[in-house]
């Protein structure tokens, strides 16, 4: 840490976990820009591999992206061919997005590079350490998501 930063910031869990997830974030947006690609292409292959095709406004709330954004991330993997979109049978305003094979493959590959930026990012933790992390955070976010 900055010799120049007060203590007293140093012992408050929030300004900690603000610091790590800033870190975090760098790491993980470097790799992916390493694997021309962005976070938003994973969260919303990942979730298509997860539940499924799905419409645009559900991949939006599954992944927690704001629609507008979905929109521009969906454009380019399109673009790609890692996405197709097709007219909803039962609501013709709206489509419904389907990962393609190459999706899928692509999926993989940044499925690695984020299983890389974990290493670096939890390099210093044991693997309980890590284990008790992420339970603490699920806990901490869910009780804030619950408010």
């Amino acid at each position: 840490m900055d010799e120049q930063t007060p203590t007293a910031l140093t012992q408050l869990p929030s300004w900690l976990l603000t610091q790590s997830a800033a870190q975090a974030h760098r790491i993980v947006t470097e790799s992916f820009a390493a694997g021309g690609a962005r976070a938003y292409h994973f969260r919303l292959l990942a979730t298509l591999v997860e539940f499924g095709a799905a419409s645009q406004a559900t991949l939006g709330r599954r992944s927690c992206i704001d629609r507008s954004d979905v929109v521009a991330a969906l454009n380019e993997l399109e673009g790609d061919g890692y996405v197709e979109r097709s007219p909803d049978p039962t609501d013709a305003r709206r489509n419904i997005i389907t990962i393609t094979t190459a999706g899928k493959r692509h999926y993989k590959r940044l499925t690695n590079l984020v299983g890389k930026a974990q290493e670096e990012i939890f390099a210093p933790l044991s693997a309980t350490d890590r284990a008790r992390l992420a339970t603490i955070l699920t806990k901490l976010l869910g009780y804030h998501q619950d408010l």
